[in-house]
């Protein structure tokens, strides 16, 4: 897999902070351990080539002695040299025109050494006086040579004392260091999350807040940040003071929307119930003064006209209040709703307005009955109907269905149509929207349709969607079979 194809999931703040700490402490206890571990390797190897200095210097003087008693007949060895010698690990190797020796000294006794060993203690101290040589079967040794009267000599040590301390010492400090680190990663945690909690507690009451529905209707925020996570004295309890000091603001802003919305409401709603009565009056005298056969044709045409737009600013008023109405949760009367005789009427209303387009019908063998008000719900398939004739052109199908699916009561109206706008499809359902060039309208209308048919569904407690792309446009509207009253 590509790296471009795996997502990297991010680290938290409290992973990131214990990471940093543990990782300056483990660099910090490692430089240590190493400072430690080579100052104590240097003193210890540092006494161990005193000591040796001291050795090799009565080795040279026992080297003399034996030396001085080979006149009595008794061969220059190391073996003899070291006869009597009571120090385990002591090494020694004497070479002069004559031969050559190495032997060491046991806790039995001496033991001479082989060929083999003995070449490789002489190639080792060849390259320096004081030096250090692992011999088979016998371990490491740190070596010196010394020079007397001709005879080259060896002396050794074994390193067996100071490995084993160097072997201890670092097994103390990893045993440390791990337990350390355990240590401080159990205390870091601790103190993170204390030190985080109150970031929690700011991401809960955010996300509390965030699942409110705050885009209509009465809303209240009551969720603050606890006071004991919200002191502002400390840098995460300044995020919670802030976020209340915040949430108090949105509040009342909140609070002011909805007032200034409900004024509004009921400004429209007045406003509408009063202009009833004048657009009526206007309406009956132009058609009281339509009667009037002596009327000239420009005062006829003038009444038409007066009377045509009387009419439209009518519907206009009547869907203005029908909005306000619905708003307020009124206008609707439950009863029991047949959609599939609902759907046959609203058809059949529809079919003649529009002789040029193909008109179908969907719907099941029994009836699909659900609670509801049946003129509000007759408006709703008019709406969408009208809204599907309007925006086509001549010719287009369109096929209102109706369905029970998942315990819900559906009503589908489909068109082979243009398609919508997707640029407009987020804001059809706003209160005066309008359509794009593709589905313009043909006739005049108030552009609250649509608006009128998501105020009705969602007083059912419903719910409406559209799916459009050209040839294929469907608009789907869900009930619950018992919704709410």
């Amino acid at each position: 897999m590509s790296s471009t194809g795996m997502t990297r999931h991010p680290l938290t703040l409290q992973t990131r902070l214990m990471a940093a700490v543990i990782g300056f402490v483990s660099l910090i206890l490692i430089i240590v351990a190493v400072i430690t571990s080579a100052t104590l390797g240097q003193a210890l190897e540092g006494r161990l080539q005193d000591q040796l200095n001291r050795i090799a210097s009565q080795t040279t003087v026992l080297v003399k002695q034996a030396q001085i008693l080979t006149v009595a007949g008794r061969p220059l060895t190391a073996q003899n040299v070291l006869a009597g010698q009571h120090y385990p690990g002591l090494l020694l190797a004497i070479a002069f025109e004559d031969g050559a020796s190495g032997a060491l000294v046991t806790s039995e006794g001496t033991t001479v050494l082989s060929d083999a060993q003995f070449e490789a203690l002489t190639d080792a101290v060849k390259t320096s006086p004081n030096t250090s040589v692992m011999l088979d079967g016998l371990g490491s040794f740190s070596v010196t040579v010394r020079e007397s009267g001709g005879i080259g000599i060896v002396t050794g040590l074994p390193r067996d004392e100071v490995q084993s301390t160097m072997a201890q010492l670092l097994t103390v400090i990893t045993l440390a260091t791990l337990g350390g680190l355990i240590l401080l990663a159990l205390t870091t945690t601790i103190t993170i999350r204390m030190s985080l909690r109150p970031l929690r507690a700011v991401a809960a009451t955010a996300m509390r807040v965030a699942n409110q529905p705050l885009d209509r209707g009465e809303v209240t925020i009551t969720e603050r940040v606890p006071t004991y996570e919200a002191d502002p004295r400390t840098e995460t309890g300044l995020v919670g003071a802030s976020l209340n000091k915040l949430l108090d603001h949105v509040n009342d802003s909140l609070a002011s929307r909805q007032n200034n919305e409900e004024r509004m409401r009921r400004f429209v709603a007045d406003a509408s119930h009063e202009l009833r009565t004048p657009l009526a009056s206007i309406r009956g005298y132009s058609e009281l003064s339509l009667r009037d056969r002596t009327l000239p044709d420009t005062a006829q045409t003038a009444l038409e006209r007066i009377q045509a737009q009387s009419l439209r600013m009518t519907r206009l008023v009547e869907d203005l209040l029908l909005l306000a109405r619905l708003d307020e949760g009124q206008e609707l009367v439950h009863g029991t709703v047949d959609l599939t005789q609902l759907a046959l009427e609203g058809l059949a209303d529809a079919r003649p307005t529009a002789p040029e387009h193909h008109w179908s019908i969907d719907v099941p063998e029994e009836p699909v009955t659900m609670l509801g008000d049946a003129g509000r719900l007759h408006q709703v398939v008019a709406n969408l109907l009208a809204n599907a004739r309007t925006h086509t052109p001549a010719g287009t199908q369109i096929t209102l269905g109706v369905a029970v699916e998942n315990d819900q009561a559906v009503i589908r109206v489909h068109d082979d149509g243009p398609g919508i706008d997707p640029q407009v499809r987020d804001e059809m359902f706003a209160r005066f929207a309008r359509g794009d060039s593709s589905r313009a309208r043909q006739t005049g209308g108030t552009g609250l349709g649509l608006a009128i048919v998501k105020a009705i569904v969602e007083g059912h407690d419903g719910e409406i969607a559209v799916e459009s792309e050209p040839g294929n446009t469907t608009f789907a509207v869900r009930f619950p079979r018992t919704p709410a009253v």
